[in-house]
């Protein structure tokens, strides 16, 4: 009952009229960027955080969160249509969303996922709504010592969930956290890390290192690809409507996709991509047609369309109610509540009611938005990919320019933002993410205040960390975690051991 209260709370702030603006506005630049291969959530709302400073708390989140699984949406239209994945979890949609078109299904691949994603996102916000309240009740019982045990956790998971090598994502983490720690410290006074230069003693804007990282490196990278402008062959479209057996053979592999998303989504360092793929593999394995399958399968496209969508949904769990972000985009979307001052944690559901269910709520609505967003319009999203990227990029950097001056009307944070900028289109170039350098940079600076304030309440003892049974288990399982992330390397060199010894 307790529940039904919230949610008419949440739903009578998403559909105020200000809410649904930007909810539909979210959603439909979302779509936008999903369909335009290069233009990602990350960048995108990477740019956006300078406008999120004009804007009501709930309505910056509402937005911010619309374009995040917009986005998922829009990557599977020109994957199925142009063979282009707009979204890097889109990529395996068009395996089999492409041969569908081919043979002269383009509208059913479509239909399907957009039924996929609308269920699979409605299945993942009534997770989220379930498992919100009893987690953040129990996030209550977390001191200092609990909130250090917990962010340690996020970040070693991220380092052992990561595609990257284990040095590589700790030199990441690492980097993140001292540029988290440059300016002056609050509790001290003592100026930290700013090597004499004025403009870094209250530290580096959250908005210029995402920008930097993600939205100008990303532009930068795609200019020099110098990507085709759109003269793809668009698959006809005859009729959208898929058969009885298209709903009959999608079903179970909705469900499966579901499922496998909403619990991979909530995972840190798993994302969308991740879910969207190993729903595909589940499906080769489980389906009764796994021979069909990368020849234009219904369930090649009803299965990652569901799952990437759940994940997008189930992702913030750990955000809204440990206040940790399992994510890039997470990790955007957390400082773009301490731009608005809001504490993250469990705290926000009790302090901010309005803003934490009415989130909830909008993605219900935002879904639902998606789903008549997309199928309608899917002649323009396709006539816009004809926009040469030469015009369209440097406009968007225009634009970043523009916004991240008039945060602080700060030349040095536009010349921040270059910086950033070049690291990041190295770190391409290497191969290397900087996710884990952005969660570093969000959660070090976090981990230090609980670590001290720990410390200050009892008085110098280390022990509190293994004395308190919550903060003692967690601890173990970033220990578990890091014997997880070891084993390959400890297998690796053992067989060479073995191997130089029976040479």
């Amino acid at each position: 009952m307790e529940l039904l209260d919230h949610l008419a709370l949440g739903f009578a702030t998403a559909l105020s009229w200000q809410n649904l603006a930007y909810a539909f506005a979210g959603c439909l630049l979302g779509t936008l960027i999903g369909v335009l291969p290069g233009l990602g959530p990350v960048p995108t709302i990477a740019m956006l955080l300078p406008i999120t400073y004009a804007l009501p708390p709930t309505s910056a989140l509402i937005m911010l969160a619309s374009i995040y699984y917009g986005a998922q949406y829009g990557g599977s239209t020109t994957a199925i249509l142009v063979k282009l994945p707009g979204e890097s979890s889109s990529a395996v949609t068009l395996i089999d969303g492409h041969a569908m078109a081919t043979q002269g299904r383009a509208g059913p691949a479509l239909a399907t996922a957009a039924i996929a994603s609308f269920f699979a996102g409605c299945v993942g916000v009534l997770l989220l709504a379930a498992f919100a309240a009893p987690l953040a009740e129990m996030a209550f019982k977390f001191g200092p010592a609990e909130y250090f045990s917990l962010m340690l956790l996020g970040l070693v998971g991220a380092v052992a969930l990561s595609s990257e090598s284990l040095d590589v994502s700790l030199g990441m983490i690492a980097i993140g956290i001292i540029l988290g720690l440059v300016g002056t410290d609050v509790n001290s006074g003592t100026v930290r890390l700013a090597f004499e230069i004025p403009q870094l003693m209250e530290g580096i804007e959250f908005t210029c290192l995402a920008m930097g990282l993600f939205g100008v490196a990303e532009i930068v990278a795609n200019l020099e690809m110098q990507k085709a402008s759109g003269t793809t062959a668009v698959a006809p479209i005859a009729s959208l409507m898929p058969t009885r057996d298209d709903i009959r053979r999608m079903a179970p592999s909705i469900v499966r996709g579901t499922a496998l998303g909403s619990a991979l989504g909530i995972l840190p360092g798993a994302g969308v991509t991740i879910s969207a793929f190993s729903a595909y593999t589940l499906e080769k394995k489980l389906s009764s047609r796994s021979a069909e399958m990368g020849h234009g399968a219904i369930e090649g496209v009803a299965a990652p369309e569901a799952a990437n969508n759940a994940a997008a949904q189930t992702n913030f769990i750990p955000l809204l109610t440990l206040g940790v972000p399992g994510s890039a985009v997470m990790a955007l979307m957390l400082g773009a509540m301490t731009i608005h001052n809001i504490q993250p944690g469990p705290q926000v559901m009790t302090s901010h009611p309005a803003l934490f269910w009415g989130l909830i709520a909008s993605m219900w609505i935002g879904n639902l938005i998606l789903v008549v967003l997309n199928l309608p319009l899917i002649g323009l999203w396709v006539r816009l990919l004809k926009v040469p990227y030469r015009l369209l990029y440097p406009a968007i950097l225009v634009f970043c320019c523009v916004g991240v001056y008039s945060i602080q009307n700060s030349v040095a944070d536009v010349f921040l933002v270059a910086c950033f900028g070049v690291a990041g289109y190295l770190f391409g170039k290497l191969s290397i993410s900087p996710v884990p350098l952005l969660l570093g940079f969000v959660l070090g600076p976090m981990m230090e205040t609980s670590f001290r304030r720990t410390l200050m309440v009892a008085r110098g003892d280390f022990s509190v960390f293994v004395t308190r049974p919550i903060s003692l288990g967690l601890l173990i399982a970033t220990a578990l975690l890091i014997v997880l992330a070891l084993a390959p390397a400890i297998r690796r060199k053992r067989a060479v051991v073995l191997a130089e010894a029976q040479a």
